[in-house]
């Protein structure tokens, strides 16, 4: 598959990673990670902070275990794993054992749409406000099917920068964005953004690379893509054997 080079190869659709993913190697470890306590009066699980790459990691920056996923907001399998994992990540993240990092790997231009809300807000957000995105899933594939074909090939007509901002509204996202505290002159601001928009695109060309990724979601433990773990059940069985 074609990786992602700018918003030319993004105005009607992403040829990218399945939703769902193949095996590849494992990374484990038998030791025991001893627990690190949060700085007083804090969290580790709301403790995010910024990476160079423009990522937002969750918990303590020094965990020994690191734990990255690669997902996509429009991904049924990325929906169902933030579902039945969100609370027990949090509290694994808490023991200070382990930090967390979603990385958006977006498929399609509503993908984009939505990834480009979730950051709208900052860090302090971005996790809380990726889960109701997820939550709200299925409301806005049925938004999005009623648009049609016609209508929707031309909303990804219009110039790059009315284009993310025009679906966003014509699947409920700006809306749903609002009444979680983003204001819709921000929301249309962040939606305008090609720059923030290319970056996204060339963040699924890097993990390409670096990764070979084939579906959504895919994890990477310190630095190794973990091989089938698509459902949390699985996952949960390689960080037990990572030492968590």
């Amino acid at each position: 598959m074609k990786a992602l080079s700018g918003l030319a190869l993004i105005a009607l659709s992403l040829t990218v990673a399945a939703c769902g993913k193949k095996d590849a190697g494992s990374a484990t470890s038998a030791e025991p990670v001893a627990a690190v306590a949060a700085p007083a009066g804090t969290k580790w699980s709301e403790t995010i902070a910024a990476t160079p790459e423009g990522h937002f990691v969750m918990g303590n920056p020094n965990a020994k275990v690191k734990l990255i996923e690669y997902g996509s907001y429009t991904c049924s399998h990325c929906r169902d794993f933030a579902a039945e994992s969100a609370e027990e990540i949090k509290q694994i993240v808490d023991s200070g054992k382990m930090s967390f990092e979603f990385r958006n790997y977006v498929r399609d231009p509503i993908d984009i749409s939505t990834a480009l809300l979730a950051r709208c807000g900052g860090k302090d957000i971005f996790y809380p406000l990726s889960e109701q995105f997820f939550g709200n899933q299925n409301a806005m594939f049925e938004k999005a099917q009623a648009l049609g074909d016609e209508k929707y090939k031309a909303l990804m007509s219009a110039p790059p920068a009315q284009r993310f901002g025009q679906l966003a509204a014509a699947v409920g996202l700006v809306d749903f964005a609002k009444q979680r505290g983003i204001a819709e002159d921000q929301a249309k601001q962040c939606l305008a953004d090609t720059a923030a928009a290319e970056k996204l695109a060339k963040g699924v060309e890097e993990a390409n690379q670096q990764y070979k990724i084939e579906g959504t979601p895919t994890f990477i433990l310190n630095g190794v893509m973990v091989e089938n773990t698509a459902a949390w059940p699985a996952l949960r069985t390689k960080l037990k054997e990572a030492g968590l």
